[in-house]
């Protein structure tokens, strides 16, 4: 069977591949690397393809920080805020759960609590604008990775004193702004996770009746490559699923 470019594809399972170069800017702790933020109902993973670094992470279990070399894989769970650090031309495939959430607004930057009043106040703060120059644009990606670092600085001194007061505020923050999109992420789940799942099933039910119908179609896809953009952590390379 040859391989079709025009095919339909989807990723398996409602999972989603992209890769990162993390960002080698420095911010005024003097470490350089990403925007710290959490998600609120995916699971991601780094598998790291090259370079060095760590991420720093912060539960209600306190601060870590992870170191990462080429073939760790470091899986963190929803509400996990996470800060990649970047030693030295670091470079990751991130597999996340539940694609099209984190493009809907999943993923909360740890901006000061003032970015944070409303969904249009974190909008402001956490666009970027298209149709920029080049220069324009990564300076306005620096400036709100900087804004989460200040709030996420917050986040961490309290944490590190013991005090988790700020962080379970934040946390009903991140809750606040993404309830208006509730219904339509449960219609995403539905259709991306749920519905392979289902069909999976079906698949067992059919087999376990001798019944090989569904390997008609089979066929073989090439996902095609979505242009270098800005992303909270660094440059993203991703592949689209033929549903953006």
């Amino acid at each position: 069977m040859n391989a079709s470019a025009g095919a339909p594809y989807t990723f398996p399972g409602g999972t989603a591949l992209t890769a990162i170069d993390v960002y080698s800017w420095e911010s005024a702790d003097g470490c350089a690397g990403g925007s710290p933020h959490l998600h609120t109902a995916s699971t991601e993973a780094y598998l790291v393809t090259h370079g060095s670094g760590a991420v720093e992470t912060l539960t209600l279990d306190g601060v870590a920080q992870h170191d990462l070399t080429p073939g760790d894989l470091l899986w963190f769970t929803p509400g996990t805020i996470h800060r990649l650090l970047n030693a030295g031309g670091l470079r990751l495939t991130v597999v996340m759960q539940n694609a099209g959430l984190p493009e809907s607004g999943d993923a909360i930057l740890t901006f000061p609590p003032a970015h944070l009043a409303s969904p249009a106040d974190y909008a402001r703060a956490a666009t970027l604008a298209s149709g920029v120059p080049e220069t324009t644009r990564a300076a306005a990606a620096r400036a709100r990775r900087d804004l989460a670092l200040e709030g996420y600085a917050t986040l961490k001194h309290a944490a590190l004193e013991g005090d988790f007061a700020p962080l379970r505020a934040f946390h009903r923050q991140a809750v606040a702004l993404v309830a208006p999109r509730l219904a339509a992420w449960d219609d995403i789940v539905q259709q991306r996770v749920v519905a392979p799942a289902e069909r999976t099933r079906a698949w067992l039910a059919s087999m376990a009746r001798g019944d090989a119908t569904h390997f008609a179609e089979a066929r073989v896809s090439r996902a095609p490559r979505a242009e270098r953009a800005y992303g909270m952590c660094g440059y993203l390379e991703t592949w689209t699923d033929g549903r953006h």
